[in-house]
């Protein structure tokens, strides 16, 4: 129990339940901005689809996961807590890896595609559309560019949400081949967009924490990157450095 809760105390800290609380305000806000329909069901994608995964950039992945799943449960209340159908549900998982994926280097970054893989083929509509499921391999290698290319981690970690999401999508809707072969072309745009819209979100946080520490507005301790903070901001983090030493 002892355990139990000094676990809740490292990652429930004053910073993070901060953060956790803006983000769930602006992710709820980005909810509201669909992009596209997901085929087969009445569910949408959202802004938020490529700003909920850099969450866990700036506090850890495990309380930027709690974000991610508090701007969609929030979301699901305000909307009556009403489930439309299966996607509903489905819904909720796809950008909590995301989320992962983009916080942290690791195992799971390989393993969570892979299974999406195998799930997919295990499906009997699945094994004749195979070709689709190689979308999934590109979050297996952004792993190994992830810590040199922002886009590369954009990119794996909108995979990684499109191969949970996918995987599970065609064992809740068996969606025949030919609604599978006309997707390729939709998801490599959209994609491409998702990733573009998370390193771009990830770019303008990290240097508004930033700027919002030099200000002395927010102090808290925010994981900032520096090598991703434009010419003034580095300048300020450097020389923060020298003053610390």
């Amino acid at each position: 129990m002892e355990n139990i809760m000094s676990n809740v105390q490292r990652y429930l800290t004053k910073r993070n339940l901060i953060f956790i609380a803006i983000f769930a305000l602006v992710g709820v806000i980005a909810l509201q901005i669909p992009v596209a329909q997901l085929e087969g069901s009445r569910v949408k994608f959202t802004v938020y689809d490529a700003f909920a995964p850099i969450a866990g950039a700036f506090i850890g992945s495990i309380p930027g996961v709690i974000a991610v799943f508090l701007m969609q449960f929030f979301n699901f209340l305000a909307h009556g807590a009403h489930i439309e159908d299966a996607g509903t549900i489905i819904r909720f998982f796809p950008t909590l890896f995301a989320a992962l994926y983009f916080a942290k280097k690791g195992r799971f970054n390989l393993i969570i595609p892979a299974i999406a893989i195998i799930a997919f083929l295990a499906h009997p509509i699945g094994r004749t559309v195979w070709y689709f499921a190689l979308f999934w391999i590109i979050p297996i290698v952004a792993y190994y560019f992830r810590d040199r290319f922002l886009l590369a981690r954009a990119l794996g970690a909108t995979f990684t949400a499109h191969a949970v999401g996918g995987a599970l999508w065609i064992w809740a809707f068996a969606l025949p081949a030919p609604v599978w072969n006309a997707l390729i072309p939709v998801v490599a745009a959209e994609r491409i967009l998702f990733a573009l819209g998370i390193a771009g979100s990830f770019l303008l946080v990290n240097n508004l924490l930033c700027f919002l520490e030099k200000k002395h507005v927010l102090s808290l301790g925010f994981h900032i990157n520096q090598k991703y903070l434009i010419s003034p901001f580095r300048a300020y983090y450097e020389g923060k450095k020298q003053t610390l030493a």
